[in-house]
């Protein structure tokens, strides 16, 4: 048996014990020194015409540098993009000799996880002294799986096409119980409301079905609305009115059933909020104020609900124009003003307002600024609103009955009572 004995620096010579502690704090010292470089740093952003550097890694673990004696093996690698949808990627890295795909795309798997970064790819030429930062395709590190080459791959459904295979009722229920689950109090009882309304296959709450129908649409007002749509394109109107709000009956223009979902704006100024011009239209924004005096709470709501049909009909508008689809793009409509505005102004396949129907929708803002300014309004801001030049905006008061008066520089529109219209002007022909 062979003993190894162990000898312990204080019985090594203090000379040998010092050039041992040097040579090793040589070494460190080498190994701490670093290659500095003085660059200048040159960001490129992403151009449409030229793909951007892509980004993978293989998951399996395989490695192209260590699987051929050379040290490199050769790859093929191809990009596929989606004919409809160009911002979808597939990227097909196959090894020379091997009946193994390595297949990634930027739209399916690990690349639909939550991603809260922005990856960039750093490119240092120690020649030139400059560090080039440019973006990757998609923004996404591509996950590289194995597949066998001639065996077919069942991928995972499009969310898309699963949404569009539902029918309405599967997808009623589905809000109904996501509803039920994950919404407050408040908008339990209003989605119950509006299913008491939309229910009519019970033929046993057939009763209560009517009761509720008819208090949330006025008969009276939906006979004259259609007999003023037809003759001059209106709201409803009272020609014997001897007050200016009876002119143009409120409760004609906005039903008792709607007035639960028009609470968005009283809420917002109950909570101290503030309403924003990308969210609200300005006409609302610059009179948010009124609200604050109001002390009666009837009083506030009346109002508010108001300020949030007016909002619903401009973004409604928006959302069927050429000029502002963007504005209304993330606008939430209650359902049942959705299925009132979409029969009221006849929307067709082409998703576009008739003229007659842009018309109507303009004269029904008009009324309800008046109702909001008590019937002196400026129509400035609406008129930025509705997209419609201020002057441009005149003729359309004075088809509603109303007369324009200055005062302090600045054009109000008023509504004298009784109402008188303004004859129709027809082209004499020879």
């Amino acid at each position: 048996m062979v003993k190894h004995k162990e000898k312990n620096l204080e019985d090594q010579n203090p000379s040998e014990v010092e050039g041992k502690m040097g040579e090793s704090t040589k070494k460190k010292t080498k190994k701490k020194k670093k290659e500095t470089h003085t660059v200048t740093m040159e960001t490129i952003a992403e151009n449409p015409n030229n793909i951007a550097p892509i980004v993978g890694y293989f998951s399996s673990g395989y490695d192209p540098l260590t699987n051929n004696n050379d040290g490199v093996e050769e790859l093929s690698t191809k990009l596929y993009r989606n004919a409809k949808r160009n911002n979808r990627l597939q990227l097909v890295v196959s090894p020379n000799g091997s009946q193994v795909d390595f297949v990634g795309t930027n739209y399916s798997g690990e690349a639909t996880s939550a991603q809260l970064c922005t990856y960039s790819l750093g490119i240092l030429d120690k020649e030139t002294q400059t560090l080039k930062i440019v973006p990757i395709a998609a923004n996404k590190i591509i996950r590289l799986e194995p597949r066998v080459r001639g065996l077919e791959v069942q991928e995972t459904e499009d969310p898309d096409t699963a949404k569009q295979e539902l029918t309405a009722e599967e997808r009623n229920d589905k809000m109904r119980e996501l509803t039920q689950k994950y919404t407050s109090k408040k908008s339990i009882r209003q989605a119950r409301k509006l299913d008491s309304l939309r229910q009519q296959e019970d033929t046993g709450n057939q009763e209560e079905f009517d009761r509720n129908i008819a208090g949330a649409i006025n008969k009276e007002a939906l006979e004259v609305a259609v007999a003023t749509d037809s003759a001059r394109n209106i709201p409803p109107h009272d020609l014997d009115a001897t007050i200016p709000q009876l002119a143009y009956p409120l409760d004609r223009i906005i039903s008792k059933g709607e007035w639960d979902f028009l609470l968005d704006i009283f809420e917002l100024t109950e909570a101290g909020a503030e309403m924003t011009p990308d969210l609200y239209p300005s006409f609302v924004c610059n009179r948010s104020y009124k609200l604050e005096h109001i002390q009666d709470e009837d009083e506030k709501k009346r109002l508010a609900g108001i300020f949030s049909f007016i909002t619903h009909l401009v973004k409604f508008k928006d959302k069927h124009s050429m000029d502002g689809v963007s504005s209304a793009k993330h606008h939430k409509f209650p359902g049942i003003l959705s299925q009132k505005f979409t029969s009221m102004f006849s929307i067709s396949d082409s998703k576009r307002l008739p003229e007659e129907k842009v018309t109507l929708l303009i004269n029904y803002v008009l009324v309800l600024t008046l109702f909001a300014d008590d019937f002196r309004s400026d129509p400035s801001d609406i008129s930025k609103d509705l997209r419609i030049n201020a002057v441009a905006l005149r003729p359309f008061y004075e088809y509603l009955g109303c007369k324009l008066v200055r005062e302090k520089n600045v054009v109000l529109a008023t509504l004298p009572v009784p109402l008188v219209f303004p004859s129709v002007r027809r082209k004499r022909r020879r």
